[in-house]
């Protein structure tokens, strides 16, 4: 992921710091990123999106086709997001076309802080517990085995209102954090 920034930033001329300007990121933190010392968190991935225009997995997308790809637990990267908010595994890779999520939310947590859209399709499938997605004015409370699709250009967000933590697969086409 790394390289790939590198290669989007030097194609569009700007410096470390002129795309930290430009995304309010630090020049600090975008360099630990091409360098492949740090992940991006979700917030940075959106952040970039803005900056260059398109999705954030377009950003990244691999250079070779995708013929298979095995996802296996402790190899997946993963989406930091601040203290508090959900934890997310991808399960497949950045082509530009799927993303699946794993996300684990604990009691209390959220996607994110506020509710938010983007231009894509979203299923949610809960593999344990109960997760609460909020679409737009409506509220979905979707239990261990249950689905819910959506027009994800709502404004929405997930949350675990229970008192065990919820795990459930987010899958979106096109991709968009």
């Amino acid at each position: 992921m790394g390289d790939e920034l590198h290669t989007l930033r030097k194609e569009a001329g700007l410096s470390l710091r002129e795309l930290a300007a430009q995304t309010g990121l630090s020049a600090t933190l975008l360099s630990q990123v091409e360098r492949g010392v740090r992940e991006p968190s979700l917030k940075t991935l959106r952040a970039l999106s803005a900056a260059f225009g398109s999705s954030t997995s377009s950003l990244f997308n691999e250079r070779t086709p995708l013929t298979a790809h095995h996802s296996r637990p402790h190899e997946r990267s993963r989406l930091l997001m601040p203290k508090g908010l959900v934890q997310y595994e991808r399960l497949t890779p950045s082509n530009g076309q799927l993303e699946v999520l794993l996300g684990t939310l604990e009691p209390g947590q959220s996607s994110d802080y506020e509710q938010w859209s983007h231009v894509a399709v979203e299923c949610a499938y809960v593999v344990t517990g109960t997760v609460t997605v909020h679409v737009g004015d409506q509220r979905f409370d979707v239990q261990a085995g249950e689905a819910l699709t959506f027009d994800a250009t709502l404004p929405h967000r997930y949350s675990n209102n229970g008192s065990s933590a919820a795990t459930y697969l987010a899958s979106m086409t096109p991709p968009t954090p």
